[in-house]
């Protein structure tokens, strides 16, 4: 592969504070590069760059930049001057955090992936499964449900154990494909402690052999039920002729997952020091993680790249052009198709999806009509599939024409995801009747009990602030029996936060994290956080950050810059919150850095200068 385009010329590598090191046995040659400043304090290379990606401006206003970044043969390492970071939490990703191909999405149970984060993630983004879980999503019969998985739903929660210890009393067989079958259902629900209690007991009944796979989902499961630390300390037990790459990556993905930067980095330099492969899946969980956190670094991925040969992913390219299509850089996004187009790289329905969404954010609306005509084909009826696209995208650009045009073609025949798409496009015209219509008629066509679908239209509730519309909704959701998950928790907690009820969705949250194992998503506190902050209510808004940390998520802009501003609007000073946020190793970008001195009980003013 002669060129794949993917490194952008305006990173101000030396001139701006970088330093691309040439430590043992790498070396990375550099041209001359010269920049100038336009108006805005954006800078802009004459330097071709590698490949020819990303030749227009940069992501952000350089201002005091003083990131040092060092990509060597065997290192990854950073650090970050605390006025340097531009905040970068960006919860609306609209990929997943892995590099995995779409699951059927036929079972009705809730699938409670945080779409927000991952954007979602979202997830956000929490990673619902990692690549490890490939050949359990291609098992045969994988649509059907599995008697192994169906004991350990009905068991209670601590009692796992003992549900599998009394099948194989009765006689009943433990085989790999009921096995694989039962993880993928546990973690599609995001069951993880359950999934975790039947990987030890597997284990410690020596039912099956395991290989590396196994070890490595025993260890994504421990990163989500106990954390980082047990994970890692996991490794030590795992015979060392199945500690490969496997393994290595699936705790980076899970650091990335929680967007624990300094982690991250620690871990992809223990696999260079391993001397394992660098792969795109770890290269591609360093471009999720700067995207989020500091996209001036996402250039030295690129370059790591080029410098060991890993060849991008389309997956690559996505992570790309959505880091561009939120900075609102059309042409570097552009840059980037064209990019793709040369290498023979397809732009697949993802891709040409993430396209449409950015052009129509930034008002571009007959390109993203173009795209989503291309996307279309000609003939929906040949492929129906694309709705899940194109039905929100018309929304954003107001065409309700079309929405009405392709919800007729589906919902001759519709599927569960299809429905889902036309609700929320619905709702997005404010349309609530026809909302309200393609749920009803959801429920008629799918009558095995799920959650889903209210949690659907319980978003379109709360996003126009309709409370009692929503609590007649979730009244007939307990009633039809639905399992309720951290998706449903969200929806639910925004209805009552945009209806003015921060407290009584505070109460409603605290209540259903009690009563069920699963991780809530990170938007549902910060919704929470958010609310109380405007207040300036400081014990309510440190409760909610607590709860956060124990929940298991670390600690990032968005929570501190709620907290900060709770005492902000208090008007009193936060002693130590400097002390905090170095200890969490957060540093502050220019307008948290400006919130602190707000709240700064040793800052000095007019007035106290007079008593000086």
């Amino acid at each position: 592969m002669s060129t794949w385009a993917l490194r952008r010329s305006s990173v101000l590598l030396r001139s701006r504070g970088y330093s691309l090191g040439t430590t043992r046995d790498a070396c990375v040659n550099l041209r001359k590069i010269t920049c100038v400043e336009d108006d805005a304090g954006i800078f802009e290379s004459s330097l071709r760059t590698y490949y020819g990606l990303f030749p227009s401006k940069t992501f952000y206003h350089t201002g005091h930049a003083s990131l040092k970044f060092t990509v060597n043969s065997r290192e990854l390492s950073s650090q970050v001057d605390a006025t340097s970071k531009k905040e970068e939490d960006d919860l609306g990703d609209g990929f997943s955090e892995l590099d995995r191909p779409a699951a059927d999405n036929d079972d009705e149970l809730e699938l409670s992936d945080d779409d927000e984060d991952i954007e979602g993630p979202q997830n956000e983004l929490e990673l619902s499964e990692t690549e490890i879980d490939s050949a359990e999503k291609k098992s045969p019969g994988r649509r059907a449900q599995s008697e192994l998985f169906k004991a350990i739903l009905n068991s209670p929660g601590l009692s796992v154990r003992d549900t599998l210890d009394k099948w194989i009393e009765e006689g009943k067989k433990l085989e790999r494909p009921e096995i694989s079958l039962t993880f993928f259902n546990l973690r599609k629900r995001r069951m993880y402690g359950r999934a975790l209690q039947l990987s030890e007991w597997l284990e410690a009944k020596k039912q099956i052999d395991f290989v590396e796979r196994d070890y490595a989902s025993r260890l994504d499961l421990l990163a989500k039920v106990r954390g980082l630390h047990k994970a890692e300390s996991y490794i030590d037990s795992i015979p060392k002729s199945f500690r490969g790459e496997i393994i290595y990556r699936t705790l980076l993905a899970n650091c990335v997952s929680q967007t624990n930067v300094k982690k991250a980095e620690e871990i992809f330099n223990k696999m260079k020091d391993l001397e394992l492969p660098v792969t795109a899946f770890a290269c591609n969980q360093l471009l999720i993680l700067y995207k989020r956190s500091d996209k001036k670094k996402i250039a030295d991925v690129l370059l790591l790249m080029e410098k060991e040969n890993v060849k991008p992913t389309p997956f690559t390219y996505r992570l790309l052009i959505d880091a561009k299509g939120q900075s609102n850089d059309i042409a570097g996004m552009d840059q980037i198709v064209e990019a793709m187009k040369a290498e023979g790289v397809e732009l697949d329905l993802q891709i040409q999806g993430a396209l449409a969404k950015h052009y129509a954010s930034a008002g571009l609306k007959e390109k993203a009509e173009a795209v989503l005509t291309e996307m279309e084909g000609g003939n929906l009826k040949e492929h129906p599939w694309v709705c899940i696209s194109l039905l929100p995208i018309y929304a954003d650009l107001g065409k309700d024409d079309e929405v009405g045009r392709i919800w007729e073609i589906c919902k001759s025949n519709p599927r569960i995801e299809w429905c889902l798409a036309a609700i929320e496009a619905w709702g997005r015209l404010k349309k609530i009747e026809e909302a309200e219509a393609a749920f009803e008629l959801m429920l008629n066509k799918f009558k095995k009990p799920s959650s889903r679908p209210y949690t659907a239209l319980l978003k379109v509730y709360a996003n126009h602030k309709m409370l009692l519309k929503g609590k007649d909704l979730i009244k007939r959701m307990a009633d039809s029996g639905c399992r309720i998950g951290p998706l449903t928790w969200d929806a639910l907690v925004k209805l009552y936060v945009l209806s003015g009820e921060v407290e009584k969705a505070d109460s409603i949250f605290h209540k259903a994290m009690q009563q069920n194992q699963m991780k809530p998503m990170f938007s549902t506190y910060m919704a929470i956080m958010y609310e109380y902050a405007k207040r300036g209510d400081i014990h309510n808004s440190e409760k909610i950050f607590h709860r956060m940390r124990q929940a298991g998520y670390t600690s990032r802009y968005k929570q501190f810059h709620a907290l900060v501003q709770a005492y902000i609007n208090a008007k009193l000073p936060a002693y130590g919150i400097r002390e905090r946020m170095r200890a969490d190793n957060v540093f502050p970008n220019k307008a948290l850095a400006a919130q602190l001195t707000l709240v700064d009980a040793f800052r000095k003013t007019p007035v106290s200068d007079l008593f000086d």
